[in-house]
């Protein structure tokens, strides 16, 4: 019988949260499931009353520890060989708490903004095969609920478990990290225990604490100005109020809704509705300015075949809210723009011939509609009916515009300096760990020559908090996003990819670049396989010390000019430079004195790339790749690894 089929035996405990004798408080990592680190000595800690002295025994050794004056208590186990389950117990007076089925490993901490929570359910569809599989029970996850606090630091986290892999709970492991945990557990068959702390849209300096951020200016001055309590308490009510204007501004009378009909009822005739070419935006399609409401309709034939039977529907991406309905009933609603819309359809909706689409958007700011390149068709697992192509469209009411929000009115606590080191990374700086995993970026992509500061601050300060060294700090690069780009420019994202390039001076960190792993339409690309497993591998060689493995792609060391010629030097060549699928290289441009890029033509020679272009006769800069989406980018060492993008001429 595998041991996970064991049968476990818990004790009965009475918790309580007051501070009375024979009362132990432990954090909420501090659980059943635990992974504890491997060849570290670890720590163990909670609470209890003042003086109290608490006993834990675990793997035939005991240790015993007194409560401080403040209730906080802590022993240190002996190092620990890969090994498990175990169980703990830790008694005070006459209470006992047992922690059962703990293993000893390797834990990553896991942090950063959306594409680190993505869950495998958001890609369950590219992955059925690695969901299906996902039989992982040495593989664990602790993810982290969302909080933050700009003026205190908290002890523990709120709520949180740890969690098992397999195929019903990897849904909502995060995609990244469950296929970074995979690859080094097939590869080392060691337990993975994965503490997931992440929050959509954050910026990375409410990620860092009071003392890291304290010699970057603008944010120690405003952490000051935040510790105003008067202040405090003044631009929490403005940002209040603004959101109170905002919810009035859209409170509208939607004519879908109010007339004798509903736009969505089987029994309603459309009449004076405009065409619309699904997908796509309304602002390119006659909508100028738009925020509000706008329904769309489509009649759609359905083979008697498809009938009876449960089936799906596939609506893409929308921008930003809708409300779904098949002949005359609601199908599904997502309330923000990012989710992929999958709404099942039970199997008596559907009828053979005409069956009605009726899709109601709202859209608070940029562009509405329907994100292109998505999937939109209806489908029973069998026989597919693509929905592209024309609709019908008509203005169910418009919001009143608003103002720009600027100071106080755009107040965001978990955006604050420290409010999110504060909540959910400081509870858990007492766990030791093997390394830290960041994926993060993308909100601070305006602010690129910040960005630099501010990650080696992040590294620098996590490292001091943990207090295990130089622990291994492993970050993924900007993905490829937005529209391509067919002339050399500027671009935000390519500037924020050179700040992350730079972190790799900063000892034992590695960077995983993604370049070709993004999507030009989403933010939230659903190859999260290939970042996984370029993490886990950059993590092979700088975390386990597998020294000969290549694990990245080219980058940049250096470049000089030679007449008319610039020579680019890499590292991490690996075996050989190669123009991916044999092409000549792409994406390459050079400049003069003056700045001006133009695209150059490249060719490898050894572990350099000489470029050039009959426009430039003294190039003095050179860039690759430098652009949102560089389309076409195709400079690899032969192990399959991109290069990363680089530019020659800023100095952060």
């Amino acid at each position: 019988m595998h041991r996970y089929l064991k049968p476990l035996f818990f004790c009965t405990l009475l918790f309580t949260v007051q501070f009375a004798f024979g009362s132990i408080r432990l954090p909420k990592l501090v659980s059943d499931g635990m992974v504890l680190q491997r060849g570290v000595k670890t720590k163990i800690w909670g609470w209890a009353s003042p003086g109290e002295k608490v006993s834990v025994k675990f793997i035939d050794k005991s240790y015993s520890a007194f409560a401080a004056p403040n209730g906080t208590w802590a022993i240190t186990l002996a190092v620990l060989k890969v090994a498990g389950p175990h169980a703990m117990y830790i008694r005070s007076g006459k209470q006992l708490i047992t922690i059962n089925d703990i293993l000893a490993g390797d834990v990553w901490f896991c942090s950063g903004q959306s594409n680190m929570v993505l869950p495998m359910e958001r890609v369950k569809e590219k992955y059925p095969e690695d969901i299906r599989t996902a039989d992982y029970p040495e593989i664990r996850n602790f993810f982290i609920p969302t909080s933050s606090n700009v003026t205190k630091t908290q002890s523990d986290y709120p709520a949180g478990k740890w969690v098992s892999c397999t195929p019903a709970t990897v849904l909502g492991f995060g995609a990244t990290s469950y296929f970074f945990a995979r690859r080094l557990y097939n590869k080392y068959h060691v337990p993975i225990g994965i503490i997931n702390s992440s929050i959509g849209g954050t910026l990375i300096q409410a990620w860092i604490s009071a003392d890291g951020i304290k010699d970057i200016p603008n944010y120690a001055n405003r952490l000051v100005q935040l510790k105003d309590s008067s202040y405090l308490d003044q631009i929490r009510k403005a940002t209040l109020e603004r959101a109170a204007q905002q919810n009035e501004a859209r409170k509208i009378v939607d004519k879908g809704l109010t007339g004798p009909l509903k736009w969505f009822d089987t029994s309603y005739i459309a009449g004076t509705w405009h065409h619309y070419w699904l997908p796509g935006y309304w602002a390119d399609q006659g909508i100028k300015g738009l925020n509000g409401i706008v329904w769309f309709r489509k009649e759609v034939d359905i083979p008697a075949s498809m009938t009876g039977k449960n089936a799906k529907l596939y609506m893409g991406r929308i921008v930003d809210a809708d409300k779904t309905y098949i002949n005359g009933i609601l199908v599904g609603e997502t309330t923000y723009q990012y989710p992929p819309r999958r709404y099942a359809l039970p199997s008596n909706l559907l009828k053979p011939g005409k069956n009605k689409i009726v899709v109601r958007v709202e859209n608070y700011s940029g562009k509405g509609g329907f994100v292109p390149d998505k999937s939109y068709y209806i489908t029973d697992g069998s026989q597919t009916i693509d929905i592209r192509g024309d609709w019908q469209y008509k203005v169910g009411g418009v919001f009143k515009p608003m103002a720009d929000a600027t100071g106080a009115d755009n107040f965001v606590e978990q955006n604050e300096p420290s409010a999110l080191y504060n909540t959910m990374v400081a509870p858990a700086i007492n766990y030791s760990i093997k390394g830290i995993l960041w994926y993060q970026g993308e909100s601070n992509s305006g602010k690129a020559g910040e960005y630099a500061q501010l990650l080696p601050a992040l590294i620098k300060d996590w490292r001091n908090k943990w207090n295990m060294g130089n622990v291994p700090f492993i970050y993924a690069q900007l993905p490829n996003f937005m529209e391509a780009q067919y002339t050399p420019g500027d671009s935000q994202w390519a500037a924020l990819r050179e700040a992350q390039l730079r972190a790799l001076t900063i000892n034992n960190t590695a960077m995983a670049v993604t370049i070709d792993a993004g999507e030009w339409n989403d933010v939230h690309p659903l190859d999260k396989a290939t970042v996984g497993e370029r993490l886990a591998l950059a993590a092979e060689n700088t975390a386990y010390g597998e020294k000969a493995i290549v694990s990245s792609g080219p980058i940049y060391q250096s470049s000089k000019t030679e007449g008319s010629k610039i020579i680019v030097t890499f590292n991490n060549c690996g075996s050989g430079l190669v123009a991916r699928n044999g092409k000549e290289l792409e994406q390459f441009a050079i400049a003069g004195a003056d700045k001006k890029y133009v695209w150059a033509r490249a060719i490898i020679k050894g572990d350099k790339v000489i470029a050039w272009s009959d426009e430039i006769k003294q190039p003095l800069y050179i860039r690759y790749a430098w652009a949102d989406n560089p389309d076409g980018a195709n400079l690899y060492n032969k192990e399959g690894l991109p290069a990363s993008p680089f530019t020659s001429d800023i100095d952060y």
